[in-house]
This record gives structure tokens, C-alpha cells and sequence, in this order.
């Protein structure tokens, strides 16, 4: 049952304009037929037409069943049924006096749809066949009909398919042109919506930049200071014996903490709005990574997460900004062990891709939320308690930085992936940035900066 389903489901359907074809050369004809069937005929010319009629009905119902169990082969089965057509009315012609008959006027309506439908070619071979199968009824037919009767409706026939068929094709051309130019259009009003949608991005991410820039710059000397007399503070009391010096020594190590973590933010505010522009210099992208993953081990540790680290060996040195790299590569990195639980895994790999090579951050979360995926790259949107909502926009401008893209996913296993992905030119590309599109439906919730 399923897989008669599946084939009924695979095949293919009749085109509409052939399907349009079959119907209006049915009802043309059968109508044609009926139609010409009311003038009466001479006595030695009396047949049964409507023993005739029905016959032709049930052949045309035929067609059509061919025509849906083989839509595939739909010119084929046409171009085989004119044939039939054609030498159905030729004998109805030669049986109704041949050149007397008034039921040649079926060989134009078939010259004229097959022209239409086929083109210039089939449509004058169409007149030609029907000039010859008249003029052979003629002849067969007792009295002949003078010769120059049968030779203007056979010019009339070709005549009828040439033009007929030339405009068909002009018509064909016009609506093909037509639709290139609806194309093109759809495909400029895509391109300027997406310049659009980048330059309403660039000037949200300036405004916030500059709010950034100002706000770091107001609380960055106080935090100084303030850490400044922390340390004078844990020095005295370092110094000093007495009850309670402990206790203060600890509200001195929590203070230093957070002010630690205030110097962090105003670091990564500041490094928003004034992102400096890449150095590339050729360098080891695997060195960094491994570099990186030592440097996390002792956090990931703390948090009961293990870091596994897969470098592909054949990436080739390559120009980029080793810092820059570092530093986004580090927001994913630390996103990724925020989001996963104790005890799973946080998978870093690298390996090349054709002309550019990726970085590859795999958690073990809940995914990214559906929810929050028009908002994963905007600036200061956080599901963090105590995050900034800035660590992906962060890394996505230093992926346009070095020309390439970030990308993410939720992978079919769980968790989320995201790839930070650069040319091996190290080329600055003029794109539209970080593409934000999932690669697999988003589910879950997870905590992302």
C-alpha cells in the first residue's frame, strides 16, 4: 500500500498546456463533427454519423486515458493521433463526395490547433498532409470536384499553418522573455532587500557602538581605581591580625572578582564598537585552536565539562589576524561550555573546506530556541543571566572581517554547532555577513552571548 503511494505520488503530471491542447482538439473536433453533421447529405452520399460520432467520442476518451498513464510521452502520443485524426477525416471526406464535402473544414481546425500548439514546422507539414489526403479523397470520388477548387484550399491549409505557427512562436518567445524578466526583477528586489537588511544592520550595530564606546569609556577608570584600592585593601589586611581580618580578606577577593569581571565587560563593549581591522600575516589556525583549548581546560574542568579537540593536519598556513581569530573563536568556545551540562562535551574541530578552512564549536545543550534565532545576532540580546549579548555579534564581525561567515545549526544528535568559517585567500569580503539561517530546525533552549 505504502509503495503504491509513493509511485502514484512520483508520477509525473500532464503539462497544462498540453493537457489544454488535448482538451480543445477533443472538443473541436467532436464539436466540428456534430456541428457539420446538421447539414443534410446528398442521397448517394447518406452515412450513419452518429454511430460515427460516438466511435470518434470514445476514441478521444482513450486519448486522454494515454495521456495520463503516459504524460511523459505526450508530443509523441499527439503527433501519432493526428495521423489518426487526419486519416479519419480524409475518409469521411471521400465517403461524402471528396471535393463536395463540406467536412474538409476538419482539416483546417486540425491545421490550425497543430500549428498553434506545435509551431510553424508541424503546423505547414500539417497543412501539406491535409492538402494531400483531400485531394486524394477527391480523386477517389465519383464525379471529381474541379482540380483548381482542391488547389486553393490546399494553399489555404499551408497558409494557415505557416502563420498560425509563426505566431505561436512569436507568442512563446514573448512569454519566455517575459518570465526572464519577471526573474531578474524578483532576483534585483531580493538583492536590494538583502542590501537593505545589511545596511539597517550596519547602522544598528554604529548606533549601539558608539552608546558602547561612551559607556566603557565611563566606568572604565573607575573600575581601575576601584581595583587599584582593592589590592591596596588585601595588602593591609594581608598585614593585619585581629578578629574579623579574615572575613574582610575574603569580601576583598569577591570585590576583586567583580571588578575583574567589570574590567571583561568594558573590554568586550570597547571591542564592539571599535573592532580593529584585520593584519593578516600567515600563521597556524590549529596552533590557535590548541592553544585555545589548553587555555580552557581549567574552566571547562571547574564546570564538569570535558573539551575535545579535532584538527584536521592538513589545513596549510594562511593569512589572518591572529588575535581577532582567537577572540572569536574564544566567545564560541566559552558559549559552548556555558551551554552544556556536567558531564557532556564540547567538540572544537577544524578541517579544510575546498578553498577556505572552519572552526567548528559543538556543545552538548539543549539547542538554540526557536524563539531566540531572529535575535542570535543582534547586539546586547542575551539569554544569560549576566551576559553582554555580544560574544556572537562579536565573532560574526571578525568572520566578515577576514571575508568569510558564521554559521549555525542544531545538529540532528542535539546541542547547537556553530562554524566560524575563512578564506584560505584571506581575502576581506564585501558579502552580506553572517548568514543566520539554521540548518536543521531549531528546538530547545539555549543560553547564548
Amino acid at each position: 500500500m505504502g509503495a503504491e503511494r509513493v509511485t502514484s505520488m512520483a508520477r509525473p503530471r500532464l503539462d497544462p498546456d498540453a493537457l489544454a491542447f488535448a482538451v480543445l482538439r477533443g472538443l473541436t473536433m467532436i464539436g466540428g463533427l456534430a456541428a457539420l453533421s446538421i447539414v443534410p447529405l446528398r442521397p448517394e452520399h447518406q452515412i450513419h454519423l452518429l454511430p460515427l460520432l460516438g466511435a470518434f467520442i470514445a476514441y478521444k476518451g482513450a486519448l486522454f486515458s494515454l495521456l495520463f498513464f503516459r504524460p511523459e510521452h505526450a508530443r509523441a502520443i499527439f503527433l501519432a493521433t493526428l495521423g489518426t485524426d487526419l486519416g479519419i477525416v480524409f475518409v469521411l471526406v471521400w465517403f461524402t463526395g471528396g471535393g463536395e464535402s463540406h467536412f474538409y473544414l476538419l482539416f483546417l481546425t486540425l491545421v490550425a490547433l497543430n500549428a498553434y500548439h506545435f509551431g510553424p514546422g508541424i503546423g505547414v507539414l500539417t497543412g501539406t498532409l491535409s492538402a494531400g489526403l483531400m485531394g486524394l479523397a477527391n480523386a477517389l470520388a465519383v464525379p471529381a470536384t474541379a482540380w483548381s477548387h482542391i488547389a486553393a484550399r490546399a494553399a489555404l491549409f499551408a497558409l494557415l499553418g505557416l502563420a498560425l505557427g509563426h505566431i505561436a512562436r512569436r507568442e512563446r518567445w514573448a512569454r519566455a522573455e517575459l518570465e526572464r524578466v519577471n526573474a531578474e526583477l524578483r532576483a534585483a528586489l531580493a538583492a536590494l532587500e538583502a542590501a537593505r537588511d545589511r545596511a539597517l544592520r550596519a547602522e544598528q550595530l554604529a548606533a549601539a557602538g558608539r552608546s558602547s564606546a561612551r559607556m566603557a569609556h565611563e566606568v572604565r577608570s573607575p573600575i581601575s581605581a576601584i581595583g587599584l584600592n582593592v589590592e591596596m585593601l588585601e595588602d593591609i589586611v594581608g598585614g593585619s591580625s585581629g578578629p574579623g581580618m579574615g572575613e574582610a580578606a575574603e569580601l576583598l577577593r569577591g570585590i576583586r572578582a567583580e571588578v575583574k569581571r567589570l574590567a571583561g565587560l568594558t573590554d568586550e563593549y570597547l571591542t564592539f564598537a571599535r573592532l580593529p581591522e584585520a593584519h593578516p600575516e600567515d600563521d597556524s589556525l590549529n596552533e590557535v585552536v590548541d592553544e585555545l583549548v589548553t587555555f580552557l581546560t581549567p574552566e571547562a574542568r571547574r564546570r564538569d565539562v570535558a573539551l575535545e579537540a579535532a584538527l584536521d593536519p592538513g589545513i596549510p598556513l594562511f593569512p589572518f589576524d591572529r588575535d581577532l581569530i582567537r577572540r572569536a573563536a574564544l566567545n564560541l568556545v566559552k558559549n559552548g561550555i556555558e551551554a552544556t551540562p556536567r558531564g557532556g562535551r564540547v567538540g572544537i574541530a577544524t578541517r579544510r573546506c575546498g578553498d577556505s578552512v572552519e572552526v567548528a564549536v559543538a556543545d552538548a545543550g539543549s539547542g538554540v530556541d526557536s524563539r531566540h534565532v531572529p535575535h542570535l545576532f543582534e547586539p546586547f540580546f542575551t539569554t544569560k543571566p549576566r551576559g553582554t549579548g555580544l560574544g556572537l555579534v562579536i565573532a560574526s564581525q571578525i568572520a566578515e572581517e577576514h571575508g568569510g561567515t558564521l554559521t549555525w545549526e542544531n545538529p540532528p544528535g542535539g546541542g547547537a554547532r556553530f562554524a566560524l568559517r575563512i578564506p584560505l585567500g584571506g581575502d576581506r569580503a564585501n558579502g552580506p555577513g553572517a548568514s543566520t539561517e539554521p540548518a536543521a530546525a531549531p528546538s530547545g533552549g539555549r543560553a547564548h552571548d
